[in-house]
């Protein structure tokens, strides 16, 4: 089948506002958040701050993180507003990562470990309630009212205390959550039954044992709560955890480095005993300096081996377990661990710029930006509470002056679902009590209403999920940015490869040198060490149809035709790569290797000038060279032959120029990486689109596209790298979602204006930095891992949702007694407290199950 790719037709470059300073942001540390409805509150009061865009809040994290105009906020006059108003808050800024997120954990150990404690004293109380109900007669004292009074008492004063005093005063700062709830019905069922007690006259019945139920369950289900999301956020606590304190400084000046010397014996200090190293802060090391570390030890900074050989273990930032051979020249990342040899190395990047703390940087931003279809949720939940305690009141109206006569039935006995354990009199017993009051039942009903809605489900739904999901991407080098990213990852329909460097290793080959060399000002009879190549003239047989000709001609040059055609082969791959020295293109690496290689000495070259997705210039020896592709030769006067063109079927041609004259072109050809044909096939298998998108000659993307099974409509090739931007414009107009998968500078436009740009961290910081999604391994697969787990744990988000939302729904009229006159369904307050707790549990849990779908 014969490719015919497409081609994007120039267009006239746009005029391109200057863009103002970006916002900055602020990210604090926030506590005292109970539910979705906290977290609302959170914004809200943020969004009032003068200088503030945009507030964005995670409840799973307690994190929140401002955008704010430059310069118009004051980080700690933020953080002190928001403690003065319930919620004690720290800013993160100026701060040292390692020790700000080690303070936050040990935080929140504190608060589990009290929770815990609470949570003892009130199982404690449930088991003393119980057993006296069902001992009855046989434990007096275990059965007499005044006991059970007793320990209604203890529950609301020892376990219940903060959960009470919390929900008071959020309802008096005029943000209730679901504390406030909570401690309404405890509050209530306690108060009505102190009345029974008190007034025995008036015919109810006790209820004690609901507000020590009810405060049990709620303590379990937020103990249980807490824990699952702290495992959820184990893996970025073990990220961050990889940042190691503590750095080996060494004296560069040493002519000799002991790279056996260890650890120094007691009693003494480095400066006296060995003046070789000392230990520094790993976030006080600088730029250049030289740091010595031994096997077992962490890599404390990025930076680049000087002496020694060793294997590294960079497991926890690329996923690959198998450790990876580095030598004198190669780079080390902070927090990989050295795993066999001593090895000293040179700082290149330290503190916040190294790659484990982007990586946190990454993973942290990523868990507080929502997804949109969390919008809605957060919506609901800023009214979730005045709505649930509207209903609380009109359920009782409802029953207390209409329901109990219409369906007087409802009075005279238990529902099925009632767990409470009975009312309780003035005798030692505790009798089975069938309902006779009105007022009680409508009161127990409204109670139900208050205990069984569920905030916390609705805010934890998206922030559990993305926990989990990012932590997982952290742990196999995936990662995704956000919640919007995760949405927009599970709507992709296309994917967009770039080719040299992304489906290709980017690491080029020269195959063919073609001199021209005609009417040309260059000098060549000057003598050159090189070696002795037949290719030369071989190649140029084929391009003048006349190999007598071609060879009588150079030989006319030099005398010899093979050492004619030697010289003069050097004497353009000479000029190519003086030119090409001031590029940063696989290309230009190509071209001075293969110069390296062959020994030729570089000419002086200056005034170099880059022309992106066309060539490079310079003014070599005075007189100015062009090195770049057929388009670029035609805007600078040159004639390029159709044949030679076609000489070079399927390769990258460099064309080199003088003085409107071609000297040359340089054949190249790129390899495809080893998993880009399984990776395409597996993208098809989930029902992408898979296209190609290159600034490469049609014939050479051809190639390529062959070897990937794409059809022509699938490439387009030719492309300039701002017409990368308006081709995924292109796309997007058809209706198309589409991904682009890049790792260059030539990248970055398409990167930002596709639906998701996935960048390959190999690549320049540029296209990473322009990326939602960064593969942290060289590995295309990862881009098919990365689609996967972005749309599970979308799934995940969209499963929490459903049942946060379907709970609420059905369990809120289920509590209000839709259910009693039919089947004479009640369910308690305990048992509504009960349902509460384990709803926002649920919701936690069905986010770690993600996991046992990306297990290693």
């Amino acid at each position: 089948m014969q490719f015919i790719p497409k081609t994007i037709p120039e267009m006239q470059p746009e005029i391109i506002s200057v863009k103002e300073s970006p916002p900055e942001l602020v990210t604090f540390d926030v506590g005292g958040m109970k539910c979705a409805g906290c977290a609302k509150a959170v914004e809200r009061q943020l969004m009032q701050y003068s200088g503030v865009i945009s507030a964005c809040v995670n409840l799973a994290v307690e994190v929140a993180t401002v955008e704010c105009e430059p310069g118009t906020v004051d980080a700690e006059a933020l953080a002190k507003k928001l403690t003065d108003n319930g919620f004690p808050s720290q800013s993160r800024s100026g701060e040292n990562q390692w020790e700000a997120e080690a303070t936050t954990i040990e935080r929140r150990r504190q608060e589990i470990r009290q929770q815990i404690k609470q949570l003892t004293i009130a199982l404690i109380l449930i088991i003393l309630s119980g057993l006296g109900h069902v001992l009855g007669t046989k434990a007096p004292i275990l059965s007499n009212i005044w006991f059970h009074w007793g320990l209604a008492t203890l529950a609301l004063l020892l376990p219940g205390r903060p959960i009470i005093v919390d929900g008071c005063r959020s309802l008096w700062r005029n943000a209730p959550n679901m504390n406030t709830l909570v401690a309404l019905g405890a509050v209530t069922a306690y108060t009505a039954s102190n009345a029974a007690l008190l007034f025995p006259r008036m015919g109810w019945e006790c209820f004690f044992d609901e507000p020590v139920m009810l405060l049990g369950f709620i303590l379990l289900g937020k103990t249980l709560e807490q824990q699952a999301r702290r495992r959820a956020a184990s893996a970025l606590q073990a990220l961050i955890a990889l940042q190691p304190a503590k750095a080996r400084l060494v004296d560069f000046k040493l002519s000799s480095l002991d790279l056996r010397s260890q650890e120094l014996p007691l009693n003494s200090t480095s400066e006296v005993y060995d003046p070789q190293y000392i230990e520094i802060p790993a976030d006080r090391v600088r730029v250049g300096e030289w740091l010595q570390v031994l096997p077992g030890e962490k890599i404390p900074v990025d930076g680049e081996i000087c002496e020694g050989k060793t294997t590294i273990d960079e497991s926890m930032l690329t996923g690959e377990s198998m450790p990876v051979l580095k030598q004198p020249g190669d780079t080390v990342a902070a927090g990989t661990i050295n795993k066999s040899g001593a090895v000293v190395m040179r700082a290149t990047r330290t503190g916040k710029e190294t790659t484990v703390a982007q990586m946190v940087a990454l993973v942290q931003a990523a868990q507080t930006r929502k997804a949109p279809i969390q919008n809605l949720a957060d919506t609901v939940a800023g009214y979730f509470v005045y709505g649930v305690m509207g209903i609380s009141v009109l359920t009782f109206l409802f029953w207390y002056f209409a329901g109990t006569h219409i369906w007087p039935s409802v009075l005279l006995g238990h529902g099925a679902m009632d767990m409470g354990h009975g009312a309780m009199n003035m005798g030692n017993e505790l009798p089975i009590i069938h309902y006779q009051s009105p007022l009680l039942l409508s009161l127990k009903l409204a109670i139900a209403v208050l205990v069984i809605a569920c905030p916390c489900a609705l805010g934890l739904a998206t922030p559990t999920a993305i926990l989990v999901g990012s932590g997982i991407g952290a742990e196999r080098g995936l990662l995704i940015r956000g919640g919007d990213v995760l949405e927009r990852v599970h709507q992709l329909d296309t994917v967009v490869f770039d080719k040299t460097g992304t489906l290709t290793t980017g690491n080029l080959t020269l195959t063919d040198y073609l001199p021209i060399f005609q009417n040309s000002e260059w000098d060549l009879n000057s003598d050159i060490n090189v070696g002795n190549r037949q290719d030369a003239c071989s190649t140029i047989d084929g391009v003048s149809g006349n190999s007598q000709d071609a060879c009588s001609t150079i030989d006319g040059v030099s005398g010899n035709s093979q050492d004619a055609c030697s010289t003069i082969d050097s004497k353009l791959l000479q000029i190519a790569a003086a030119v090409e020295r001031g590029a940063c293109h696989p290309i230009a690496a190509a071209i001075l290797l293969e110069a390296q290689q062959q020994g030729l000495p570089l000419l002086a070259a200056e005034d170099f000038c880059t022309e992106p997705g066309f060539g490079v210039s310079a003014l070599v020896e005075g007189r100015r060279v062009f090195a770049g592709n057929a388009e670029w030769m035609k805007q600078q006067g040159v004639a390029v032959a159709t044949e030679l063109s076609g000489s070079l079927q399927g390769k990258t041609a460099v064309y080199v120029a003088s003085g409107g004259v071609l000297l040359g072109v340089i054949g190249l050809k790129d390899t495809l990486r080893p998993d880009a044909k399984a990776a395409v096939e597996r993208l098809r298998g989930m029902g992408l689109r898979v296209m190609m998108l290159t600034g490469d000659t049609a014939s050479a993307a051809a190639v390529t596209a062959q070897q990937l099974d794409l059809t022509a409509a699938d490439v387009l090739a030719e492309v300039r790298p701002e017409g990368k931007a308006r081709a995924i414009a292109a796309l997007q107009a058809q209706g198309c979602k589409v991904a682009v998968v890049g790792d260059g500078i030539n990248d970055a436009p398409a990167l930002a204006q596709a639906d998701v740009g996935i960048g390959l961290h190999c690549g320049t910081d540029v296209a990473v930095e322009t990326a939602q999604i960064v593969l942290m391994r060289n590995a295309l697969m990862d881009v098919v891992e990365s689609i996967e787990l972005g749309r599970a744990t979308f799934n995940k988000i969209r499963q929490n949702l459903f049942w946060a939302f379907g709970y609420n729904t059905l369990g809120i009229p289920v509590a209000a007694g839709i259910l009693l006159p039919a089947t004479g369904i009640l369910l308690s307050p305990a048992a509504a407290g009960a349902f509460m707790a384990f709803s926002s549990v649920s919701v936690v849990t069905n986010s770690l199950l993600l996991r046992r779908g990306f297990r290693a």
